[in-house]
């Protein structure tokens, strides 16, 4: 019923996420959603944590590219500073922004993955897409009005999920 909103792996942070990782499982290109996953939605400055996570997947040559729902003004206050590249309103849960990044990037959608901190945007997106997707815990606990809304029904859904797959439990890493 609800197997469309089940991530591929689910870890703590995607600040846990390395380029080793990637690679075993065959991932070039990680797309990921800017608030709660990359910075804190209230904090857009990021964190030396964030800095050091992006040059490590530079170094190994893995594209990051920013694909959220948020206007372009939004999204480029921040990725201008981190030197990312970005879709912007890309109309998660929706296909659209992640099949826009592929084609922008010419790559097989078996070699990108989705990170995202919501189930019902994130993951159901990148699952209709046809792309891996990597959920991880919100940056912090506080969310704006518009994810509130959409957490009440991620947590029904979580639980249908876990009780349902025994795998979705959270990791240090990808496995």
């Amino acid at each position: 019923m609800f197997s469309n909103y089940k991530p591929t792996w689910m870890v703590e942070s995607i600040y846990k996420i390395t380029p080793e990782q990637l690679k075993a499982v065959g991932i070039k290109v990680v797309l990921t959603d800017l608030d709660n996953t990359l910075i804190a939605w209230d904090h857009p400055d990021g964190t030396n944590e964030l800095q050091v996570w992006l040059e490590k997947m530079r170094q190994a040559r893995i594209p990051v590219i920013v694909v959220s729902n948020n206007s372009a003004e939004r999204i480029s206050r921040v990725t201008d500073k981190l030197g990312l590249s970005y879709i912007a309103r890309a109309l998660k849960p929706f296909s659209f922004g992640i099949n826009k990044a592929c084609k922008q990037l010419n790559v097989n959608k078996r070699e990108v993955v989705m990170v995202g901190d919501q189930l019902m945007t994130d993951i159901k997106a990148a699952n209709s897409a046809g792309v891996e997707s990597i959920l991880v815990q919100p940056v912090v606990d506080t969310d704006g009005w518009k994810t509130r809304f959409n957490r009440f029904f991620e947590r029904r859904i979580m639980k249908y999920l876990q009780r349902k797959y025994s795998d979705m439990k959270w990791q240090g890493e990808i496995k």
